[in-house]
């Protein structure tokens, strides 16, 4: 069977054994543990102290709690990032197992902050990585052979490339032939084209 939010795809078998997990629990409880994950998708931290205590009387073990986040972080990513509506989620959900209360109380944590949840996902969509620095030399290699010594250049090119995540910055360093190079260098160029046609 197809659903919507999962992109019209069927639902992974690992989150419909979390569903049944899920269903242990009160909808009031079920409510305040999409706080809890709908807080971690905005990039907040996840009170696990509180998680615990919401979870305590359905007698969740450890990696019950970790389950269910994980199922509950999918269920909403998933629906926002293939725009699927609330009314739509939850008869999904129910036609997963999920008892009508739950998938409620989910889809009004969802809709909620669903125009929030695609803002975070479509700014942490385009994040690409920062070239802070280029450094390359010429390398001459010679080889001998019986008739006269040939002089074969490659390039040595390092990069320094900052994280967007964490503002690391990593060198990449890597040896490419002189014709790879002049491949490389006027795919570049076409690709610096395409970007400046595409501000204008």
């Amino acid at each position: 069977m197809r659903f919507r939010f999962c992109g019209d795809l069927d639902c992974p078998d690992w989150v419909l054994a979390e569903i049944s997990i899920l269903s242990k629990l009160t909808s009031v409880k079920m409510k305040m543990l999409c706080v809890q994950v709908l807080k971690s998708l905005l990039g907040n931290e996840i009170d696990y102290e509180k998680v615990y205590k919401l979870t305590s009387d359905a007698k969740f073990e450890s990696g019950d709690v970790k389950a269910s986040i994980a199922a509950l972080t999918f269920i909403m990513t998933s629906a926002a990032k293939y725009d699927c509506e609330d009314e739509t989620l939850s008869n999904e959900l129910q036609q997963l197992g999920l008892p009508k209360e739950h998938a409620t109380s989910l889809c009004k944590s969802y809709s909620d902050a669903f125009h929030k949840l695609q803002e975070e996902f479509r700014n942490q969509s385009l994040r690409v990585s920062k070239l802070e620095s280029v450094q390359w030399r010429v390398d001459y290699i010679l080889s001998s052979s019986e008739l006269k010594d040939v002089s074969e250049p490659s390039v040595q090119v390092k990069l320094q490339v900052k994280n967007p995540d964490n503002g690391d910055v990593k060198p990449v360093a890597f040896t490419v032939s002189a014709a790879k190079f002049r491949v490389l260098l006027n795919e570049l160029r076409q690709a610096g084209s395409m970007m400046e046609n595409l501000k204008s």
